[in-house]
């Protein structure tokens, strides 16, 4: 009530006739009371007017016996009069634009995160997990809205460049190219999971749909299936929902980057809403020559309740990626470091420009049914259907040597040495197939004076992968003396002698590895909470695991049909309500045929030499303590954890009885680290998000000698390739103005060895090398913000991946790059 005032003619009245109520007029304290209701009358009708403009008139009947017989008094016609004013006023009143226009917490909000510092994250999206993160036994990393849009992380490849405890990977051993990640020093390219559902196969993936990213830390087989041996990675998508808002962004770069989003809701009615959005890019990349990044997309979602207990949600979400790929640079075998350390430019690129190429689709169509069957008992089931296409020809260059005189004109003299590059192409069309439905009930009950959430359900699937390669890629880029039809020898310095050679088109093969994974899984997972003092979690697995391949080259065929049993448990403590101290441990399982990209055993492909003796599961097992703190008004979680992750029965490549590059199992290895992790407000207007991991890893058990480390007889004691053992990330901006922010990113990685997921080459390596960002961000209106941001602001050359091999190669990560950004929400 505060700020009201009563019409003048009241408030003039009323100091005016102060004493009239001793002769019997109206008294001060009266009229004060009947213009405070006038006031609020006023003002709860504006009110109720922008709650709901269009108010139904409501007319009231009198009792004919209280029919009026005198006529108004003064005091009466001036309440009338005033009343009239007021109700002109609340007519005149503009109506709200939008219905959620003036409130605390935008339309758009991530459903998932701490309205007050959207930074921390503070509950998963799937029902299996029924509490809150900061009462889980596990360390998970989860990037909220928010955190997506100021690191500019527009693909999931640069989440994994820029995440603590996460490593990026080549597609080695005939693996595809792609979105490979490390988390914990273990591959996890086929534990990638689109709302809880496996996508698997490697793919590239636009973040345009991605509402935030979970990265679930240590094995989580019960959760999720087979694999996940150092964790997982979830892409929660967008959904439809109860509030309307309509948002457009444009972005424009220094690395040719002019990229347009579109993400708009619309409520239909009280019981359906939809959603839809899409994605156009053009792009370069930073520091890099030829090659391009263009990027289409839309996604659409409906979520119907069409009564208090049943809801339904779909989604479908097209993407389309294309462009000139760029797969590196070759390695410097003198000086044992890649090229562009050793005074090549960063920007020379490899390549073919008239015949390299990458397209990669994906479809993916999910409908879910929630039923409420009781207030404590909910029926869920979820349907998927996907279908994903990676598609390149490029171009890497390998095989770095002097070669002799008869080639001397394509190469460089270096120390009267001809130092020259090999080209080889590399192609890949591989297709990728799945049928997916999770069905389960969630129950809540009480024994005793524990709280029970229990999650219990199946799961059915089927991936099936096609990988076939393209033929004919040199036959049109011969002569010039090239002394190979289909390797070309070029310079280091200058491989412009074969980017413009004219090339006629490639073909498939036709000869392709097709692979099929057929999964029935039976889980259960309960959490017993005891006052919120005592949380224990437990959860058991099935799976069904049926694989067969068939190599179409050689017609040869590999199969097999397993079950596979992990579990996990933890316990959680909470001796006052914001702190958490936790234990867990945890199985999983990783057969043959796991990755569905691999085309070779020693990576998780399918066995085409032991056909008589399929390699068994590799078997994880892993131990974490920990604890997490809600501090600053909870608005702050910390999480601090102790790991271990121990893998038996590993594959690995060697030397056995004689015979080079075998491959055996019944390997072992270790990784063990410290994870610190912070998400969340310090204070107001002071946001930070980031994490420091430090690992030791180490063979403990190999069967047989190193394939091309010199100097080691045995692989046991060696470090893990493919890791960085020390990484850090942290992001933080700062309010300095109501309408002022200034953020910036730190990144760090340690050396990573190079080599197969098992055996190091400890003489291979990347260099270690911090990465510095930053942005300014100005909210111009309250609907129109600017944002003016600068990635790897020293231009600093890393590289991303070492492909190991004889003839290894590396890829450059991105150079500086600025952009500008205008977003527009109503």
């Amino acid at each position: 009530m505060q700020g009201l005032k009563a019409p003048r003619s009241l408030r003039t009245w009323a100091v005016s006739h102060t004493d009239q109520d001793k002769n019997g007029g109206v008294s001060a304290r009266k009229v004060t009371s009947i213009a405070g209701l006038i006031a609020v009358a006023s003002v709860s009708g504006a009110e109720a007017q922008q709650a709901a403009p269009e108010l139904p008139p409501v007319t009231v009947y009198a009792p004919a016996h209280h029919r009026a017989t005198t006529k108004p008094s003064r005091d009466q016609k001036r309440a009338t009069a005033a009343l009239r004013r007021a109700a002109k006023r609340q007519q005149a009143a503009k109506p709200v634009p939008y219905p959620n226009a003036g409130q605390l917490t935008p339309p758009d909000a991530d459903p998932y995160a701490n309205a007050a510092a959207p930074y921390q994250a503070t509950r998963l999206q799937s029902n299996k997990f029924s509490e809150p993160i900061a009462n889980q036994p596990k360390t998970i990393t989860v990037l909220t809205k928010d955190v997506l849009e100021d690191k500019n992380a527009t693909s999931l490849r640069e989440i994994g460049r820029s995440t603590a405890g996460v490593t990026l990977g080549s597609g080695e051993g005939g693996n595809a190219f792609g979105d490979r990640f490390f988390i914990r020093g273990f591959d996890a390219r086929n534990d990638i999971f689109l709302d809880g559902i496996r996508d698997p196969a490697v793919s590239i993936r636009e973040n345009f749909f991605t509402e935030q990213v979970e990265i679930l830390r240590g094995p989580a087989s019960s959760y999720a299936g087979r694999g996940t041996a150092g964790g997982a990675i979830n892409i929660v998508t967008k959904q439809a929902g109860d509030k309307n808002f309509y948002n457009a962004s444009s972005e424009f770069g220094t690395d040719r980057t002019k990229r347009f989003t579109l993400d708009v809701n619309q409520v239909i009615s009280p019981t359906l809403s939809i959603r839809a959005g899409g994605v156009a890019q053009d792009a370069g990349i930073a520091g890099r020559n030829f090659a391009t990044d263009e990027r289409y997309g839309g996604f659409a979602a409906v979520k119907w309740t069409p009564t208090d207990s049943v809801k339904v949600l779909a989604n479908y979400i097209h993407t389309d990626l294309r462009g000139t790929p760029d797969f590196g640079v070759p390695w410097d075998r003198v000086n044992n470091r890649p090229v562009t350390e050793s005074g090549v430019p960063r920007d020379t690129w490899y390549g073919e420009v008239n015949r390299d190429f990458q397209k990669v689709r994906q479809d993916i169509g999910t409908a879910q049914l929630e039923v409420k069957l009781t207030p404590d008992v909910t029926f869920n089931s979820k349907f998927r259907a996907e279908r994903s296409l990676l598609n390149y020809i490029g171009t890497i260059a390998e095989a770095p040597r002097s070669f002799t005189s008869n080639v001397t004109p394509f190469c460089q003299i270096v120390s009267n040495q001809p130092y020259c590059t090999q080209l080889n192409a590399q192609s890949r069309y591989q297709v990728a197939d799945v049928l997916a439905n999770q069905s389960d009930l969630t129950a809540k009950f009480d024994t005793g004076v524990f709280k029970h959430t229990l999650v219990a359900g199946t799961e059915f699937s089927r991936e099936k992968v096609s990988i076939d390669k393209y033929s004919g890629l040199y036959s049109e880029a011969n002569g010039s003396g090239m002394p190979s039809a289909s390797a070309p020898i070029v310079s280091y310095l200058d491989p412009s002698s074969v980017t413009y050679l004219p090339f006629g088109g490639a073909s498939l093969l036709g000869t392709p590895l097709v692979a099929t994974v057929d999964t029935k899984s039976v889980y259960a997972i309960d959490t017993a909470n005891y006052n919120d003092f005592l949380i224990l979690n437990g959860g058991i697995r099935y799976d069904n695991y049926d694989y067969s391949a068939t190599n179409y080259a050689n017609l040869s065929h590999s199969a097999l049909d397993s079950g596979l049993v992990n579990w996990n448990a933890g316990a959680v403590i909470k001796p006052l309500p914001y702190v958490s101290l936790y234990a867990a441990y945890a199985t999983s399982s990783n057969p043959i045929g796991a990755e569905l990209d691999a085309s070779s055993a020693s990576y998780g492909g399918p066995d085409f030499t032991n056909l008589g003796a399929a390699f068994g599961p590799e078997r994880n097992k892993a131990a974490e303590v920990g604890t997490k703190w809600e501090l600053f008004e909870r608005r702050l979680l910390l999480t601090a954890a102790l790991f271990q992750t121990e893998k038996d029965n590993a594959r690995e490549v060697g030397t056995v009885g004689g015979v080079p590059n075998t491959i055996v199992a019944g390997a072992a290895y270790r990784i063990q680290g410290i994870d610190l992790e912070a998400a969340g407000k310090i204070t107001d207007k002071w946001s930070i998000f980031g994490g420091l991991v430090l690992m030791d890893s180490k063979i403990t058990k190999s069967n047989v000698a190193p394939p091309t480390t010199v100097g080691y007889t045995s692989n046991v004691g060696l470090k893990l390739a493919n890791v960085a053992h020390q990484s850090f990330n942290v992001l933080t901006k700062y309010k300095f103005m109501p309408d002022w922010e200034v953020g910036g990113q730190a990144t760090y990685r340690s050396k990573i060895y190079g080599g197969t997921l098992l055996a190091a080459n400890q003489g291979t390596s990347l260099p270690s090398y911090w990465r510095f960002d930053a942005f300014l961000e100005h909210k111009v209106t309250k609907n129109l913000t600017m944002k003016v941001a600068v990635n790897n602001i020293f231009n600093k050359l890393y590289y991303d991946t070492l492909y190991q091999s004889a003839a290894p190669f590396v890829a450059v990560a991105p150079g500086r790059a600025a952009y500008i950004t205008a977003q527009a929400k109503f």
